[in-house]
């Protein structure tokens, strides 16, 4: 298999969302054998290699996924049960987040929870989370944190990749619209 993007999505759906769905079982930490991976996304007439699947983990451009030795897995964005435990970070004085005008207000007054996902998803820079934003439909609203102010509260930021921070939740207190 060639197409590295179709190939990323395909290991996103299995590694965060639905592990059952190839026969994967994750643990805790959401680890999962490479090589079950490779095997559960193999198809007859499409068969998909161990270097296929590292090839999406070094040239993915969000740096979703994490190789140690035999064991693979999604760093961030899982809607499954058990936590991935990454490194606590310090965030940089700003982060951001897109939402759908619909979801604004509401995000303003009670802050922002992860919903689905184990984590809340922050951009590191408003035009990254503008595109994130925009996934959910129309002209998105960008909300910026004050991420050191938060941090200095207690919210503990985890790093996700270079583009994305994660926290448990984000109090309303520290988010204000950008214009």
């Amino acid at each position: 298999m060639t197409d590295r993007v179709r190939l990323s999505k395909r290991m996103s759906r299995a590694l965060r969302h639905d592990p059952g769905r190839l026969g994967l079982e994750l643990d805790d930490e959401g680890w999962t054998s490479l090589d079950a991976l490779v095997r559960g996304l193999s198809a007859p007439g499409n068969p998909v290699t161990r270097a296929d699947v590292e090839d999406v983990v070094r040239h993915g451009t969000k740096q979703r996924y994490e190789l140690d030795g035999e064991r693979i897995r999604a760093r961030y964005g899982h809607s499954v049960e058990g936590r991935v435990e990454l490194p606590v970070g310090d965030p940089p004085p700003m982060l951001f987040h897109g939402t759908a005008p619909r979801t604004a207000d509401v995000v303003l007054q009670e802050g922002l929870r992860p919903m689905g996902r184990q984590f809340v998803h922050l951009s590191a820079d408003e035009e990254t989370a503008r595109r994130v934003g925009a996934r959910h439909g129309g002209r998105p609203v960008v909300l910026v944190l004050d991420a050191l102010a938060a941090a200095a509260s207690g919210v503990v930021f985890r790093h996700g990749n270079e583009d994305t921070w994660l926290a448990d939740e984000v109090p309303a207190r520290f988010l204000r619209r950008v214009d």
